[in-house]
This record gives C-alpha cells, structure tokens and sequence, in this order.
C-alpha cells in the first residue's frame, strides 16, 4: 500500500506546478497529462511529482467546486539553511500572504506560514 498527498485544483495545476518547480528545482515531475479537448483543454487531467522524497498527485478539476485549499492542511518543509528558506518565502508566497511572518516561535530557529497564490498553505522551517 502507498499512500499520496492530492491537490484539487480548478484550472491552475499547471501554473502551481511552473511556480513550485522555481521554488524547489529539485522538484522532479513524473507524470504529466493535459486534457487534448474541450473545455479544459490544456489543464491538467493528472500528473505527480516527487519532492524532498515524498510523492505528490494533482489535477484540475472538471467541475467547478465551491471549496478550495485551507490553510489547516498544508505542506510542511524543513530548510537546510536560512537562506533556502527566505527564498521559499519570497518565491512562494509572491500573490499569495503571509499568516505568520518569518521569526524565531520558539518551536525552531526560523519558521513562516504562507500561502502561494493559489491558496495552498506552506509552513517552512528552519530546526
């Protein structure tokens, strides 16, 4: 058994996944399969990617939906360093907001929570 984290969008899987792979270049994508037609031609029907070892699964949902993410599920990253983490900061939550700004909780070193402008939430930490 495996078990995957998925992402529901509504058409802008393709633009969250251009964004994350600038924010983690590491981020290796294994499959990819746009709609060829209709309505949702060139959104993404499936695709899943693997980052910090960890493999993922999104799409774009055919229909529309009156949800979206929520910042109580969100991806959580351990930095290696405070650089990487100031540039995720930056590079993620351009258009998006920050719920807590960069700073020392007392949990670790550096930590921010923020959302992408896509509505999914990243805390990145430094321990």
């Amino acid at each position: 058994m495996r078990a995957n984290p998925f992402l529901m969008f509504q058409g802008e899987a393709s633009q969250a996944l251009d964004l994350w792979s600038k924010a983690f270049p590491e981020l290796e994508v294994l499959e990819l399969t746009k709609h060829p037609e209709g309505p949702q031609q060139g959104q993404i029907a499936m695709a899943s990617f693997r980052l910090g070892g960890s493999e993922w699964r999104l799409f774009d949902s055919p229909p529309v939906h009156d949800f979206t993410f929520t910042p109580s599920t969100s991806i959580f990253i351990d930095c290696d360093d405070e650089a990487q983490l100031r540039r995720l900061t930056e590079v993620l939550s351009e258009g998006g907001g920050v719920m807590m700004p960069i700073d020392n909780y007392g949990f670790s070193t550096l930590f921010t929570w923020i959302a992408d402008r896509f509505g999914v939430s990243w805390q990145l930490n430094l321990p």
